[in-house]
C-alpha cells in the first residue's frame, strides 16, 4: 500500500467522521429545540438530562447485570432459530413433500405480529424464558428461507457435472452448495440479529422478567420516569447498532473461514 492511498483512505475517514458527527450534532440540537418547545419534563426528556442518566446508569454493576441478561436470553434464541433453520433447510430441499408442510407454520409466523406471540407464548412460557422463544421464532423463518432458497439456486450444470464424475456428498457440499448458499445465508445473519434484538426486547417490555431492558423499559413508562425512558431507549438503540456491527464482523470473519475450507 502505497503512501498517497494510505494518505488517501485517512482523509475519507476523517471526512466521513466529520459528517456523521454534525448529522449527529443537528438532531440533539433539534431534539433540545423539541424540549424548550414543548416545556413539559414528563413528555420529552432533554439531551442533556437523557445522556447524564446514561454516565449514572453504566457506573453501576446492576445496570451491567440486567444488559447481560438480556444480550444472553436474546442470543440464546438468535443461536436456536440459527441451527434449527438450516437444519430444516436441508431437510426441505432434499425432500420437496416436507417443503409444503415447513412452509405453512413458517408463514405463519411471518405474518403474525410479534404481540401476538408474546401474549399466546404467555400462557405457556415464564417471563424470563420469553425472549428466548420470541427472539428464537421471528429469526427461525428468515434463516430457513434464504437457506432453502440458497440450496435450490446452487448451478444444476455443476451439480449435474459433480454426479457424473461421482464426487462425494462432503465435496459437492464444499464446493457448490456452500458458495451458492453463502450470501443468502449471511443476509439473513445481518437481518436477524435486528429482528431478534428488537423482537426479545419487546417480549421483555410485555412478560416484564425480573432483571431485563425490557422490565426497566416497562417500569420507566408506567412510572412516567420520562428520562430513564428515552435513556433505556437510547440504550436500546446503541446495542441495536453494535449487534449489527458485530454481526457484519462475524460474517467476514465467516465468509472468510468457510472460503478457505471451500479452497483447501
Amino acid at each position: 500500500m502505497t503512501i498517497s492511498t494510505m494518505e488517501s483512505r485517512n482523509h475519507k475517514f476523517k471526512k466521513a467522521i466529520l459528517v456523521k458527527g454534525t448529522v449527529l450534532f443537528l438532531w440533539l440540537f433539534l431534539w433540545q429545540l423539541a424540549y424548550w418547545a414543548v416545556g413539559q419534563d414528563l413528555l420529552l426528556a432533554s439531551p442533556l438530562d437523557v445522556c447524564s442518566r446514561i454516565f449514572v446508569l453504566v457506573k453501576t454493576i446492576y445496570f451491567w447485570k440486567i444488559i447481560t441478561a438480556s444480550l444472553l436470553r436474546i442470543l440464546c434464541g438468535f443461536l436456536l432459530a440459527v441451527f434449527l433453520g438450516i437444519f430444516l433447510a436441508v431437510l426441505t430441499s432434499r425432500f420437496t413433500v416436507l417443503y409444503d408442510f415447513i412452509a405453512l407454520p413458517m408463514n405463519l409466523i411471518k405474518a403474525a405480529p410479534v404481540a401476538s406471540f408474546v401474549i399466546l407464548a404467555l400462557i405457556w412460557i415464564s417471563g424470563h424464558k420469553l425472549s428466548i422463544f420470541i427472539s428464537f421464532l421471528m429469526v427461525l423463518p428468515l434463516v430457513w428461507r434464504n437457506v432453502h432458497d440458497g440450496i435450490l439456486a446452487a448451478d444444476p450444470q455443476l451439480l449435474e457435472m459433480a454426479q457424473v464424475y461421482h464426487l462425494p456428498q462432503k465435496s459437492v457440499w464444499r464446493a457448490i452448495i456452500i458458495p451458492a448458499v453463502l450470501p443468502r445465508f449471511l443476509t439473513a445473519i445481518r437481518i436477524g440479529s435486528g429482528f431478534a434484538w428488537k423482537a426479545g426486547i419487546a417480549g421483555e417490555v410485555i412478560a416484564i422478567p425480573n432483571i431485563a431492558i425490557g422490565t426497566e423499559l416497562y417500569h420507566a413508562k408506567v412510572y412516567l420516569e420520562t428520562i430513564d425512558l428515552f435513556a433505556w431507549t437510547f440504550i436500546i438503540i446503541l446495542l441495536s447498532i453494535l449487534l449489527e456491527r458485530l454481526s457484519i464482523l462475524g460474517i467476514k470473519y465467516l465468509s472468510l473461514f468457510l472460503c478457505r475450507g471451500i479452497s483447501l
